[in-house]
């Protein structure tokens, strides 16, 4: 069984090709080998659906259906493992899940959106007293909720590289497009988020990744 890494850090970056291992040796029946896949990659999936649907509550059914998506795919006769990283073939399953949710939805996610990581995964960079921390959280907030609102396709792009630092080439792959049309789309979707969180460059707030809003978001 694979050793738990910290929150927040994805496992399959660091072994890339030992994610598609076990999926042969799930296909061979071992469902073991299931399992240690899905304690490597829960939390990168669960984090990416939450922040494509926005409902923590039902991020995690569809985490479920993912695997389970996931499962029987691999048992598919025709199965064949891709040239990218097991992550990105997950991601691409990830996706079509959340967008089948949003369709039974009907909706898009809520404004604001309950942060599964305190801050949004933000925090303030050197020693946080109490009041930066409110801070971060509520900074964190405004930046789930503006992410929240870009158009799925732009949402995506986001989410795959801010938040699980996909290449261009990785997050055209789980969207079946170019990369040209995923830079045109994140091009798209920072200058959105820079005019909707404009209120919050004057003071950079640090990712727990380095990403610096300011240094990202501005013109």
């Amino acid at each position: 069984m694979p050793k738990r890494m910290d929150k927040g850090e994805t496992q399959a970056r660091l072994e890339p090709d030992q994610s598609w291992a076990l999926v042969e040796r799930v296909r061979a029946g071992d469902d073991g080998a299931f399992e240690a896949l899905m304690d490597r990659h829960k939390h990168p999936v669960m984090n990416f659906v939450f922040r494509l649907i926005g409902d923590a509550t039902e991020a995690e059914d569809v985490a479920q259906d993912v695997f389970a998506r996931a499962y029987r795919s691999m048992h598919k006769p025709g199965f064949r493992r891709t040239t990218a990283e097991f992550s990105t073939w997950l991601f691409q399953v990830a996706r079509n899940a959340a967008l089948d949710c949003l369709r039974r939805r009907k909706r898009r996610p809520a404004e604001s959106l309950a942060i599964l990581e305190d801050g949004g995964g933000l925090l303030p960079s050197g020693q946080a007293t109490a009041a930066e921390d409110v801070a971060a959280r509520e900074t964190g907030a405004a930046i789930a909720a503006a992410v929240a609102l870009l158009p799925e396709d732009q949402r995506t792009a986001v989410i795959l590289s801010e938040y699980e630092r996909l290449s261009d080439a990785d997050i055209a792959a789980v969207m079946h497009c170019s990369a040209k049309s995923v830079e045109a789309r994140l091009y798209r979707a920072r200058r959105l988020l820079r005019e909707r969180l404009r209120h919050l460059l004057p003071r950079p707030i640090e990712c727990r990744e380095g990403f610096s809003l300011r240094r990202r978001y501005t013109v």
